[in-house]
């Protein structure tokens, strides 16, 4: 969310930043709300200074026995204005709270301009895609045709874009969560085990609440199937005052994610690129200010020695302003290469959030200028299924067997290929 006093000293700053993202102006709107709201409190607080020295003349009054009944009447009669005044303050702020929690984060001065994913900015590439001198075939028919991998049976207890992974299969998609977690762990991330579920003011927290609601599952009792781990990790910072030296705090977690897809009809409706539940390994950091760039860069590096290791090509890429997610003020996507697809797919994204996401949800560091926001950072460490769907693919073989990388050995069990009857 961003900062109410910010837009009062520079409402041109704030609709500039808006149109950077594509977005209308607000800040016209917003001030507006927030003058109404401030006369408000002005009038509510000339009739409590009044009210207040009425009172104190009725006591000053009753304490000389003297008749205080007129000025207990006009106390009396400045209660159903107040009342009315403070019903009306209310709904205007909680009117302009929700327009600020509607306002995506401002990019960063060197985020590129654009207007949707075309525009964005590749920075680096890694490895070179593998040539095969056979017919690729894609990861769903690879692992469905090593009797691994039955969408059927997933469809028919869940519906569509769930998916049943058995045997050697399942235990790969287990390696490379495990693989994950170690190589955080080793670059000095705890690893935590989180709730599943939250109320609806972790959501609010990230961003999630209200803007993006449709894309989130609820259960009867109100809370919510999280997106990404990045929502409860986030909120170890929430009403919390942090010292300087207990950050930064870099954080991991291997959890399912749970996604409605909703507005993503028709897209990659086939396989396991895009599901209703997905695993992933979440980095999250939180920092201060003056530190969040260099973390942000930090886990971007991490993410893509994740893939190095595993031998996976990639490419790196800078979101364009019309493309970065809404707390994010600078996005890099990691894309790995898809070989029946022949092109490069998001396995990961890392957001720098600034203090967008620790203003709502009261995250603070000490300094000796008084308590100031951290910055929050988030990023797929990566995402476990699209890594599957990147291993079968890239480690195919003529025979429909699948290589295991070297670096999943371990966690394998002798496992070195995947094979079917296996």
């Amino acid at each position: 969310m961003l900062d109410i006093k910010l837009i009062r000293e520079n409402p041109a700053w704030l609709d500039a930043q808006l149109a950077r993202r594509n977005q209308p102006a607000l800040a016209g709107q917003l001030l507006a709300l927030d003058e109404q709201r401030r006369a408000l409190q002005t009038r509510m607080q000339e009739l409590q200074a009044k009210r207040n020295a009425l009172s104190k003349q009725v006591g000053e009054l009753k304490a000389a026995k003297q008749d205080a009944e007129a000025q207990m009447a006009e106390v009396k009669a400045l209660g159903p204005e107040m009342d009315k005044l403070t019903a009306e303050e209310n709904a205007l702020g909680a009117k302009l709270d929700d327009m600020l929690a509607r306002i995506p984060n401002v990019p960063q001065d060197d985020v590129p301009a654009g207007a949707d994913e075309n525009d964005n900015v590749e920075v680096r590439r890694w490895g070179t895609p593998r040539e095969f001198d056979f017919a690729v075939k894609a990861h769903d028919d690879i692992a469905a045709d090593l009797g691994m991998l039955d969408l059927e049976t997933s469809a028919k207890i869940a519906g569509a874009r769930f998916a049943w992974l058995q045997g050697p299969l399942a235990r790969l998609e287990r390696a490379i969560a495990q693989f994950y977690l170690d190589e955080l762990i080793g670059k000095g991330f705890t690893e935590c085990r989180v709730p599943y579920l939250v109320n609806s003011a972790a959501a609010y927290g990230t961003g999630n609440l209200p803007k993006f609601e449709e894309d989130l599952f609820q259960t009867t009792d109100g809370r919510w199937l999280i997106p990404t781990s990045e929502v409860p990790l986030t909120n170890l910072a929430a009403d919390h005052i942090f010292q300087p030296a207990e950050l930064p705090v870099k954080l991991t977690s291997w959890t399912p994610c749970f996604r409605s897809e909703a507005g993503s009809s028709g897209k990659d409706t086939k396989g396991l690129i895009r599901m209703h539940q997905f695993d992933k390994v979440e980095m999250v950091v939180l920092t201060t200010p003056d530190d969040s760039v260099a973390q942000h860069e930090f886990m971007v590096g991490c993410a893509e020695s994740n893939l190095q290791k595993l031998g996976l090509p990639y490419r790196t890429i800078v979101l364009c302003t019309g493309d970065m997610g809404f707390a994010s003020q600078k996005t890099y996507d990691i894309e790995v290469w898809v070989p029946s697809q022949n092109t490069y797919r998001e396995i990961s994204s890392c957001s720098n959030c600034g203090d967008f996401q620790a203003r709502r949800m009261k995250g603070r560091v000490k300094t000796d200028k008084g308590n100031v926001n951290i910055h929050t950072l988030n990023g797929s460490g990566l995402a476990v299924g699209r890594t599957l769907v990147a291993v079968l693919e890239n480690y195919q073989n003529a025979d429909g067997s699948v290589t295991v990388p070297e670096a999943l050995l371990p966690y394998m069990n002798g496992i070195t290929k995947l094979e079917k009857g296996a």
